[in-house]
């Protein structure tokens, strides 16, 4: 893989999949092609560059971010939580309604599947889509994102921080800070550094490359 395209995936690495990171993309490798026209080599763009992380920073703090609506993420919780609690309910129906339990299995190993079943995808569920892509089922739904406080992708640490409060049994009091914080964070938001953003209909920004790099 050519040096310049490693370069762009490392920036992109970043940047929340959507038409803002596409946007980014194209800029991105426009304007290192416009570099090696004029004469310079693919290092010494790269290099002009700078760091792929300060770089996609740089990009993304072109890009407004706007503050969800309360009633959205309410909306796009309870999407969640009935995305959590269904696919136990389909395994135990399932079960149920096989012949096979009704011979020799007792009834209480089809509920304890499903309560492990439902234990451990409420706790992943939420943590793998937010971090791969950013949203979570609801948050899809909904238009809505998490990303950093920077508005990059979030990491793993992060997306496991966030789904705290659930494993602590402290999520209302954590909800309770989004109703008093200037960017509608809760108190593990606070605590990851990350926030949820509305991305539906949002108006497509321009960005462009930060003047320190031009």
């Amino acid at each position: 893989m050519k040096p310049e395209e490693i370069y762009v995936q490392q920036v992109l690495r970043h940047i929340v999949r959507g038409p803002v990171r596409d946007q980014i993309e194209a800029e991105l490798r426009g304007h290192i092609a416009d570099r090696i026209e004029r004469g310079g080599g693919a290092e010494d763009a790269i290099r002009s560059l700078g760091d792929p992380q300060a770089l996609a920073e740089s990009y993304l703090s072109a890009v407004p971010m706007r503050k969800p609506p309360h009633v959205r993420r309410l909306l796009a919780k309870i999407v969640d939580l009935v995305t959590v609690f269904l696919l136990p309910c389909i395994v135990f129906y399932v079960w149920w309604t096989t012949a096979a339990h009704k011979e020799s299995e007792p009834v209480w190993i089809g509920f304890a599947a499903a309560y492990v079943l439902a234990l451990g995808f409420s706790c992943w569920y939420p943590i793998l889509m937010e971090y791969r892509t950013g949203q979570s089922l609801g948050k899809r739904l909904f238009g809505l994102q998490v990303v950093t406080e920077k508005g990059a992708r979030i990491g793993l640490g992060q997306a496991i921080v966030r789904q705290l409060p659930i494993l602590l049994q402290v999520f209302t009091i954590d909800w309770l800070f989004a109703l008093f914080t200037d960017r509608r964070q809760r108190a593990f938001e606070l605590l990851s550094k990350t926030r949820v953003v509305d991305v539906g209909e949002a108006a497509r920004p321009t960005v462009t490359v930060a003047p320190a790099v031009v």
